[in-house]
């Protein structure tokens, strides 16, 4: 058997329900899908798209809180208690939108009860279950995993779309919070698991059975002493800002240039799919081959081009996709990429607790970054400005990642 691969073997159940898991749930299915209830909320309700925008801010903000919270109780009481708890509360919270009666102190607070009943669905949680089973191709495993966002969040855009057309907004906040109780939460139920030391015996490849389940690493106060721990923050923040800024505002982006708004749901759907899949599933083959930080730096480095071609006048719809590719390149393997960066550099002992800690960077990048992106539409009438300081950076958060250094080494002999 190829060294490694036989993880899978065991660990493909935890990949399959982590991934229906974390594409369906707090991570991308607002993020994804607010951007169809724009025009509805216009038109019913008046507010302007900077005003709607708001919603993303008190997520991130909100998540932010609640994400090291989340970490530390799958750390103690274990993943599968979180996630089963978080899905059907997360899912009545995103149908609560539907009540919604104009009010924007209400409209708010929704976005608030989706944050704190969300948080246990983040990746915070279900990437520690696929650690424990993987050692050799843990990149693999966790880019597999975290493919959900990159298929589940377009295709919940599409759904949104499609239900707000036949029956209405309201109906199609009911659907959409459906997802998460109907799909993710049975398959949780049967399929998720944390490895124990049976799980683990190999019957051919004693070696992996011990580097997988030694908890070793640091503890969150060891961490937050550590540069390391602090550099990884620093560069992602402004990652998650240019990564997440566009991406809900693409179809008001793209109907701004001059297209349809049937392609510019396209364009903003292809930021999805194909592109974030091929980021989760590329960028973590790489990851169990190559020095991660190399892997970081080039990879979210080249979507620096896709937002200078974006501001272009007579852009293309030819290079408005390879544009999204690009982009969904970068918000394929960021994920993976931290799961993975915390998993080497501080260990497994306290890592959801860690990684809940270091999400806060990402979170208020991808939540302010919507908002700004909005607001420097309304000011100026374009994206262009704000396209072009992204740009830039991504080349300041991505080439930092350099200076990290060696892998360290947890496993107890």
């Amino acid at each position: 058997m190829t060294v490694g691969y036989g993880e899978f073997r065991l660990g493909w159940k935890s990949v399959f329900a982590s991934a229906l898991g974390i594409g369906f749930g707090l991570s991308p299915l607002p993020f994804y899908t607010i951007g169809v209830f724009v025009a509805p909320f216009m038109q019913e309700f008046g507010w302007t798209v900077e005003q709607i925008m708001r919603g993303l801010p008190i997520l991130i903000l909100g998540a932010l809180i609640m994400s090291p919270v989340a970490g530390f109780m799958a750390d103690k009481y274990g993943v599968r208690k979180v996630v089963l708890t978080s899905i059907p509360l997360f899912s009545l919270a995103m149908m609560s939108f539907s009540l919604n009666d104009g009010s924007m102190s209400i409209y708010l607070f929704c976005w608030i009860s989706i944050a704190v009943t969300g948080a246990g669905t983040l990746p915070v949680t279900w990437t520690r279950a696929v650690n424990s089973w993987f050692m050799k191709r843990r990149g693999l495993a966790l880019g597999m995993s975290l493919i959900g966002t990159g298929l589940f969040g377009p295709l919940a855009k599409i759904f949104a779309a499609t239900l707000i057309e036949q029956f209405g907004w309201r109906f199609a906040y009911i659907g959409v919070g459906l997802l998460p109780l109907l799909i993710a939460f049975p398959v949780a139920w049967f399929l998720l698991y944390e490895a124990t030391d049976d799980d683990l015996a190999f019957d051919n490849d004693k070696k992996e059975k011990s580097e997988i389940n030694v908890l070793g690493g640091m503890t969150a106060s060891e961490a937050l002493t550590d540069w390391r721990f602090w550099l990884i923050g620093f560069c992602f923040l402004p990652v998650s800002f240019a990564v997440g800024g566009p991406i809900p505002n693409l179809e008001a982006m793209f109907s701004s240039k001059g297209f349809l708004t049937s392609e510019a749901i396209a364009l903003a759907s292809f930021v999805g799919f194909p592109s974030v899949i091929v980021g989760r599933v590329l960028g973590g083959y790489l990851l169990d081959y190559f020095w991660a930080p190399a892997v970081a730096a080039i990879i979210l480095s080249l979507p620096a081009l896709s937002l200078f071609l974006m501001v272009q006048p007579d852009l293309s719809l030819t290079i408005a996709f390879f544009s999204m590719f690009l982009l969904g390149l970068a918000a394929g393997v960021e994920y993976d990429l931290m799961a993975y960066l915390v998993s080497r550099y501080f260990g497994q002992l306290n890592y959801s607790s860690i990684y809940g800690l270091i999400y806060g960077f990402f979170a208020i990048g991808s939540g302010f970054g919507p908002w700004v992106f909005a607001r420097s539409y309304s000011a100026t009438g374009s994206y262009d400005t704000v396209l072009k300081i992204s740009a830039v950076l991504f080349i300041i958060g991505a080439l930092p990642l350099l200076f990290l250094g060696k892998y360290r080494d947890f496993v107890k002999n």
